[in-house]
């Protein structure tokens, strides 16, 4: 150091100042460290000041800047979410064995289909049968792979039996929904609606949960973008698709995942057992039916 050597920091912690002095090494300004009655002092060139004060003005902004908040826990995954799709697959095969052995009424499909313009006049529970009855082994089979594995991967994050409450009370809706839209004398049967249902429910679902953690936008949003991908590849295909729906479903499931992913309401409906969620789900169908 030279004899125009100038203060540029003082304090009474010692590490304070090897700090700093750590700083100016790392940039090749020369300094000097000096202990007195009042503590320790930070020395430099006089003609080094304007550089040095600059880098150390840096290192004091730097060492403001809060910490990063800590990475949300990954959301809780439900075990068992397979008896969900199970029993999805029992009462679709349930209700399609009945009809094809005579057991039960023989004009289940007059009753029970979607009627847009009977269900103008009152008949809500059609929203609901329409659902479990299909045309022919090839309708019924494309709805209970892709509902089973959409259910089955809704049911992981939210439990089987708040799932399936949300798919089935989703998909009724979407169908009411599509008989006030459409031409009176429209009609429907199968559970493609509760199909796009659980997919909009997963995808709005995923997305809020990966909203709370610190992950990247495309990381954030790509349950979303998976979603529409999925809706527009199998939910527009085929010669007699009922693209509205399809639509109606897809959107009425993600509302329901948007609003249940709120953390409020994640307080209270985590609290209920899953065995509940399940009966309102079968409940509702069997209600519906009575009503028919």
């Amino acid at each position: 150091m030279t004899a125009e050597s100038i203060e540029i920091y003082r304090s009474g912690d010692r590490r304070s100042c090897e700090e700093r002095a750590f700083v100016l090494t790392a940039v090749g300004i020369a300094h000097d460290l000096s202990q007195s009655a009042d503590g320790f002092s930070l020395w430099v060139d006089l003609d080094d000041l304007p550089t040095a004060r600059h880098h150390l003005l840096l290192y004091q902004q730097e060492s403001r800047r809060p910490a990063p908040p800590p990475p949300v826990a990954a959301p809780r995954l439900y075990d068992h979410a397979w008896v969900g799709s199970a029993l999805y697959v029992l009462v679709l095969l349930g209700v399609a064995l009945a009809l094809s052995a005579g057991v039960g009424r023989l004009d289940a499909f007059e009753a029970g289909e979607l009627n847009a313009g009977l269900v103008r006049q009152g008949q809500w529970w059609r929203a609901w049968t329409a659902l479990t009855l299909h045309l022919d082994p090839a309708h019924i089979a494309a709805n209970i792979g892709a509902g089973a594995w959409f259910g089955y991967l809704a049911g992981r994050l939210l439990g089987p039996g708040t799932a399936w409450a949300l798919v089935v009370l989703g998909a009724g809706a979407a169908n009411w929904i599509e008989a006030l839209l459409a031409a009176a004398d429209h009609r429907a049967v199968g559970a493609s609606t509760a199909v796009f249902t659980a997919l909009g429910l997963l995808a709005a679902y995923s997305w809020r949960e990966r909203h709370l953690m610190t992950q990247r936008p495309a990381q954030r949003y790509g349950p979303l973008f998976a979603g529409v991908i999925l809706l527009g590849w199998l939910g527009t295909s085929g010669e007699h698709t009922d693209v509205m729906a399809h639509l109606l479903g897809f959107a009425v499931g993600g509302l329901l995942g948007a609003l249940i992913a709120a953390p409020r309401v994640q307080r209270y409906w985590r609290r209920l057992p899953q065995w509940l969620g399940g009966g309102l789900a079968l409940g509702l169908l069997g209600v519906a039916w009575a009503c028919a």
